[in-house]
């Protein structure tokens, strides 16, 4: 069986143990000089209810499942859950904190070809999508987690966010910095903006009260 790497972003993954991204990037040269074609995953999930969620490729280390695939123009978006295990919310938090950085593909070749130095998989054989330490292929990234969503849900709902969940939903939602997010919610909050009572759209005031605020204070400079 071959791996083939891809980067993994950690914003993908929350404290329930849901995780997405894309596990297979298409056209992107990899550090090993595998190129996977558009559509070469295709027959390989057709079928498909699940793929198991491994650990260094290794069979006796499940930690998890992927159960939703779609393929995009950039490659074969995944879905999955850690497992409920002590190897499962290990793996978590390890992608968590950055230790394990990439998600691998186990897979046999079907079809390939070679243009120059360059092996252009044109269909595989999809057995595991494994996490690993070292990431080969620099295009696949992992898409905004349910967290955000779950946020955004819950201001379209007029409940109320914590400093932290604006934070949160301005860093992982927006791609604020820390630096940018912690001045923005302050702003927020000076302006009485903070506490949503229900009555009027929290986003809508939030963006308001950035519109309306000194320039120092967005910057952070004096």
């Amino acid at each position: 069986m071959d791996e083939l790497d891809f980067a993994l972003d950690v914003k993908s993954i929350n404290d329930d143990g849901d995780i997405e991204g894309l596990a297979v990037g298409y056209g992107n040269l990899d550090h090993g000089g595998d190129i996977v074609m558009p559509g070469a995953i295709t027959a390989s999930i057709a079928s498909r209810k699940s793929i198991p969620m491994l650990l260094y490729h290794d069979q006796k280390r499940p930690v998890g499942v992927w159960n939703r695939f779609s393929e995009t123009s950039d490659g074969l978006l995944v879905k999955g859950r850690f497992s409920p295990t002590s190897a499962g919310r290990e793996a978590r938090e390890d992608a968590k904190c950055g230790a394990l950085a990439g998600l691998s593909m186990g897979y046999n070749t079907v079809r390939q070809k070679f243009e120059g130095k360059a092996r252009q998989l044109l269909e595989v054989a999809l057995h595991e999508i494994s996490l690993v330490t070292i990431a080969m292929n620099d295009k696949a990234r992992v898409m905004r987690v349910k967290e955000v969503e779950d946020l955004r849900g819950r201001l379209a709902a007029g409940d109320r966010l914590t400093e932290r969940e604006w934070e949160t939903l301005l860093k992982k939602g927006f791609d604020l910095t820390n630096s940018e997010a912690e001045r923005a919610v302050r702003i927020h909050l000076k302006k009485g903006q903070g506490d949503p009572d229900g009555t009027a759209d929290p986003m809508a005031a939030f963006w308001a009260a950035m519109r309306s605020a000194p320039i120092e204070d967005l910057t952070g400079e004096d």
